[in-house]
């Protein structure tokens, strides 16, 4: 198992770091979400897109960051780069695309 764990450690550096990037950019969205909106009727349409597109946003970093945790403990229990469902390695091209795919190419199909 220590030998998956040394193998997995530049995924989890960049896994670690997404989540970093991630964490900042939704609090930065909830900062944002939270101002307070302006009086003038036009202006206030304006924000009230622009908080649609802030909750979608944030809606998807949510997402990628439970799959990031959910991908940082597969590497705590070194099941890391093994598929979720049948359990087969998943390819080091799709690892790179996607750090924290818990699906090889052919279960994801």
């Amino acid at each position: 198992m220590e030998k998956n764990r040394e193998r997995y450690d530049s995924y989890e550096k960049i896994l670690r770091d997404r989540q970093r990037e991630l964490e900042s950019r939704l609090n930065r969205i909830d900062v944002d979400l939270g101002r307070t909106k302006e009086q003038d009727s036009d202006d206030r349409a304006t924000e009230s897109e622009n908080d649609e597109v802030l909750e979608g946003l944030g809606q998807a970093g949510q997402a990628e960051l439970r799959a990031i945790r959910a991908a940082l403990d597969r590497i705590d229990n070194g099941t890391y780069g093994l598929c979720a469902r049948c359990g087969e390695p998943i390819s080091p091209e799709r690892l790179a695309a996607v750090p924290y795919a818990p699906l090889c190419e052919d279960c994801m199909s």
